[in-house]
Order: C-alpha cells, then structure tokens, then sequence
C-alpha cells in the first residue's frame, strides 16, 4: 500500500514539475510529500531489518 502511495505521488510530482516548473510551489510540496512518505518506507525497512536481526541473533 505505502508502495503505491509513494509511486502515485512520484507520479503527480513528474506533472506538476512538468505542468508548473521545478520550483513551483505545487511542485515543491509534492516533493516535499513524496519525501515523508520515502522516509516512513526508508524506517519501516530499518525496522524489518531490526527485527530480523533479533531474532537471527536469539537463535
């Protein structure tokens, strides 16, 4: 789900960079968007990886 959230908001960002310019405003914030959903995918994976490493450690 996160996946396709952070594609289709790439994907409006492509538009809006293509629709306004890189430096408009609507372009800015769909960056911006773009970003916080990379970094909630970027700690979700840290997680994952966290929690494997626990449990190949407890083994």
């Amino acid at each position: 789900m996160l996946a396709l959230k952070i594609e289709l908001k790439r994907q409006q960002m492509i538009h809006c960079a293509k629709e306004y310019g890189f430096t408009a405003s609507q372009t800015v914030k769909c960056s911006q968007e773009l970003d916080v959903l990379l970094n909630k995918q970027s700690r979700q994976q840290v997680r994952l990886i966290e929690s494997q490493n626990k449990y190949s450690f407890a083994q």
